[in-house]
């Protein structure tokens, strides 16, 4: 099924973002990208960025390839619903980079759109901004039956996840320079959570079994929109997830490759590279952002490779064993018992990540001080913001597009 007419793609859009000079200083090409312009980053911590510039690149052609490439959804579109989603982040900053750019600013008012189509990507970009873990597979085929192709959906997707890292990117690095940003309210429609409950089946979407508690052990995911075949992939989309597995997810994904393939490298650009903080508190950071927004799914992958790569699992799992309060929206009422029972550093690593997952985000300038207080540099703050900032991108994927589930439990081959 393709878009409706007054959605169907635009051409091709040219980048209209100036091609900057040679920076001079490795500082300077750690602000000339967008996070790091819209951080608006001083010296010392544009400097402890560009330790790592694959990162910083990387994030680039993510946001490049979604906003300026071909897509199935038009520019005015995506901006515009990305502009929706860093509202609801609190990321004022990205919201007026997307509406200078020409997001179409109906998306971003108090009254949802009269077309069908526009009105169900609203609803479900929001969803899955604030309440990821209460989406469902029938709301992907609202989609699909309001006209927008698989292609398209997953488009949707990626603008409102990658605005959640977006934005987080943003204000983190923000946090680190003493500047908490302030936001503006969001549109005041009753389009999230819509009285939803967290789903508590115990079968995946393929007949598998599926988890509902969390675990380190390991799991499987199915698709509940068709991937891409493997019979069918081309190499352009073979090249986007170059090193990691062919399964499902990131043959959905394999739908927009271009966005892939830079997601590809940037995660393993911050999370698989020696400098900056260590590993296993990397892999600490995504399981505590997994926690927030309640993906069990990613929560098992990261509190895996934390509790191997620390050695200690009884901390992993006491993380992991946490309960939060959760609002109407499944939002946490408070992220602080996440860090109960942690020693001090990883106390201070937990408030923070879990701090700065939230919607909006809650994490202040005391707690980054209480970081620096812990001995981290601010190479290593730079490591743990992109960290956070990129399973608040992956968890909501997980979760709004798919289902967990015990490998060997489903019926059919995943």
């Amino acid at each position: 099924m393709s878009t409706t007419p007054d959605i169907a793609p635009a051409a091709a859009a040219a980048p209209t973002h100036p091609t900057p000079t040679e920076p001079a200083t490795a500082a300077a090409a750690a602000t000339a990208d967008d996070i790091g312009r819209l951080a608006g980053l001083g010296e010392a911590v544009a400097e402890a960025r560009a330790t790592k510039p694959a990162v910083i690149e990387r994030a680039q052609a993510a946001g490049d390839a979604l906003f300026l490439g071909d897509a199935p959804v038009t520019e005015a579109t995506r901006r515009g619903l990305a502009a929706l989603a860093a509202r609801r982040h609190g990321a004022e900053a990205l919201v007026r980079h997307h509406v200078e750019h020409g997001a179409d600013e109906r998306l971003l008012g108090e009254e949802l759109p009269e077309d069908r189509a526009l009105r169900a990507a609203v609803e479900h970009v929001e969803l899955i901004t604030v309440s990821p873990a209460l989406a469902g597979r029938e709301d992907l085929y609202r989609l699909v039956e309001a006209g927008w192709s698989t292609d398209a959906v997953v488009t949707l997707s990626q603008v409102a996840a990658f605005t959640a890292f977006q934005s987080r990117a943003v204000q983190g690095l923000r946090l680190l320079q003493g500047d908490a940003p302030t936001a503006e309210p969001a549109p005041a429609r009753p389009t999230v959570g819509r009285g939803r409950t967290k789903r508590t089946s115990r079968t995946a979407a393929n007949g598998g079994d599926r988890p509902v508690e969390y675990t380190r052990e390991l799991l499987s995911w199915t698709a509940w929109l068709p991937p891409v075949p493997v019979e069918e992939l081309t190499p352009e989309q073979e090249d986007a997830f170059l090193g990691k597995t062919n399964g499902e997810y990131f043959r959905l994904l394999s739908r927009l490759p271009a966005v892939l393939k830079a997601r590809t490298v940037l995660d393993a650009a911050i999370f698989a590279t020696r400098e900056g903080l260590p590993r296993a508190e990397r892999e600490l950071a995504a399981a505590a952002t997994s926690k927030v927004t309640d993906c069990v799914y990613c929560a098992s992958v990261h509190a895996r490779k934390s509790a191997q790569l620390s050695k200690r699992p009884e901390d992993v799992d006491r993380l992991l064993a946490v309960t939060l309060d959760r609002d109407a929206d499944w939002l946490p009422v408070a992220t602080a018992p996440l860090a109960a029972g942690q020693d001090s550093r990883w106390a201070a690593i937990v408030e923070f990540s879990a701090a700065l997952a939230t919607t909006p985000v809650t994490a202040t300038t005391a707690q980054v001080d209480r970081l620096r207080a812990e001995g981290l540099s601010d190479a290593e703050l730079t490591d743990l913001v992109a960290a956070v900032a990129f399973f608040s991108w992956a968890n909501r994927l997980m979760l709004s597009l798919g289902d967990p589930f015990w490998p060997g439990t489903a019926p059919t081959a995943p």
